[in-house]
């Protein structure tokens, strides 16, 4: 029988006893998953978050959470300690599943792509109306669709050049700006702190749809708490990289210095056949993975924090203001972003500024990282597929580009309901992928030797984030179809 392979060395913080700088050494690790909730941070916390919380208030706050929890935490740990643990990528494990070869990543590469089209033209598009607005006012035209294609070109062609290193710098960066901002937008807005807790677990209530809202919503408000709750978090490729960008970071066994022979055997047959079982070794080995466990908390507090900061910013601007009986626009269409500006101005011009910053942040770190994204899970899920081939992420990349261009502009041009949109990305992309990647990494958790395997409960929280899901899922199909039915 071929010997277990040894535990990796411990490097770093994770060499060193427990004490304030070994504290401060394991949140500097903070990354891969910095770059996940930047690119989480565009249309949802900027658009769908802020709409949520100026037609329904601070009582549901509580989506914020339950988004966090269930997909920043627990769809993020359970992919990436996979491939912590095991020193094998996701995709060559999947690949595996019964029935054609790699049904379910082709099937993931698909919704994820065939979201990207409306997905870009959702962020695009109202950055064209707020930038069309600032530079020509009321008279706008088709300067709009103009600006948000120059937009999407821009983004496109940033994103070839940037390699992992420069786009987590950047990432950092981005996150810093949207916590600060965030927090120093929603201080000058005065929010409610105590309606706001209490909205925040306030779990299952449901405020009424105020009139404004769009009638589809007012009949059935479900399919806007899905598509809230949805766009938080970002798509199922946010989830699906994060395995390759802690690769590239070498936790746990990807940093091996026999990492090649361990995909090898990997490749061969399973983690049980060279993960070692006694006792020091699996201790050591969850040692190494565990940066995980602090950068995945990290970035759900970045992505916690950004997110209600939005909502509260929405609820205390349009909420309270249409509750006093002021004019405050329906946030209905593509003007999403031209009327925050406009109420933010009526309360104080500082807002304004904190406002611009923070909202070009996020709806850049969200495009200009997308591409990078996307090219990364192409590439490592076709050559999970095809091995016997030689893929060039480059050139994949580059034909994305092309790709997400040429479709997102159609669908920019388009007559496509803003609502329309967001219901077809929430439903391909944000819910149903994510609840099939989800499904994957509870069945990768159990490929692993079982003294290897998540504790009982992250193992429930894992199964219930999938029941979460999976019912997100069915609402969001449900209102997608009377969207596009509507008789």
């Amino acid at each position: 029988m071929t010997e277990p392979i040894t535990p990796p060395p411990l490097r770093g913080p994770l060499a060193e006893p427990w004490s304030a700088r070994k504290l401060v050494g394991m949140l500097s690790m903070f990354g891969p998953a910095a770059v996940l909730a930047s690119l989480a941070i565009g249309a949802g916390e900027t658009i769908i978050v802020v709409r949520a919380g100026a037609w329904l208030g601070y009582g549901i706050l509580w989506i914020i959470l339950l988004a966090v929890l269930v997909k920043g935490v627990c769809v993020t740990y359970f992919l990436g300690r996979y491939t912590a643990i095991s020193g094998e990528s996701p995709g060559s494990r999947l690949v595996r599943l019964p029935g054609p070869r790699g049904w379910v990543l082709l099937l993931l590469i698909f919704l994820e792509l065939a979201a990207a089209p409306p997905l870009w033209a959702a962020i695009a598009r109202p950055s064209g109306e707020l930038i069309g607005y600032l530079l020509y006012g009321s008279n706008l035209g088709d300067s709009p669709r103009v600006i948000a294609i120059l937009f999407i070109v821009v983004a496109l062609v940033m994103s070839l050049p940037t390699n992992y290193r420069m786009l987590e710098r950047q990432q950092l960066i981005i996150c810093g700006i949207l916590v600060f901002g965030t927090i120093l937008g929603t201080f000058m807005v005065r929010p409610d702190l105590a309606l706001a807790l209490r909205g925040l677990f306030s779990f299952g209530h449901i405020p009424e749809v105020p009139d404004s809202a769009p009638i589809e919503f007012r009949q059935n408000p479900l399919p806007l708490l899905a598509v809230t709750f949805g766009y938080i978090g970002g798509s199922v490729m946010t989830y699906l990289v994060y395995p390759d960008f802690i690769s590239l970071h070498g936790w746990g066994m990807t940093g091996h210095p026999q990492a090649d022979e361990i995909r090898r055997r990997a490749a061969a047959g399973s983690p049980a056949d060279y993960l070692p079982t006694d006792p020091a070794a699996v201790a050591q080995i969850r040692r190494a993975a565990s940066p995980i466990r602090w950068d995945v908390a990290c970035g759900g507090l970045v992505l916690l924090i950004v997110t209600a900061s939005f909502m509260m910013s929405g609820a205390s601007a349009f909420f309270e203001r249409r509750q006093a009986g002021e004019p405050v626009g329906d946030f209905n269409g593509w003007s999403l972003l031209t009327d925050q500006a406009h109420i933010w101005q009526a309360i104080h011009p500082a807002l304004v500024w904190v406002y611009y910053v923070c909202v070009l942040a996020a709806l850049w770190g969200t495009l200009q990282a997308y591409p990078d994204v996307y090219a990364r899970c192409v590439t490592e899920y076709a050559r999970a597929i095809w091995p016997q081939r030689r893929w060039n992420q480059r050139l994949i990349q580059t034909l994305i580009c092309v790709y997400v261009f040429a479709t997102a502009s159609a669908v920019v041009w388009s007559e496509m309901p803003f609502n329309s949109m967001t219901l077809i990305v929430n439903f391909l992309a944000t819910t149903l992928g994510v609840v099939i990647a989800m499904a994957a990494a509870l069945y990768l958790n159990f490929k692993l030797p079982r003294v290897y395997r998540t504790a009982a409960p992250m193992l429930l929280a894992g199964v219930f984030s999938t029941v979460v899901l999976l019912a997100v899922a069915i609402v969001s199909a449900q209102g997608l179809w009377q969207q596009l039915t509507p008789n």
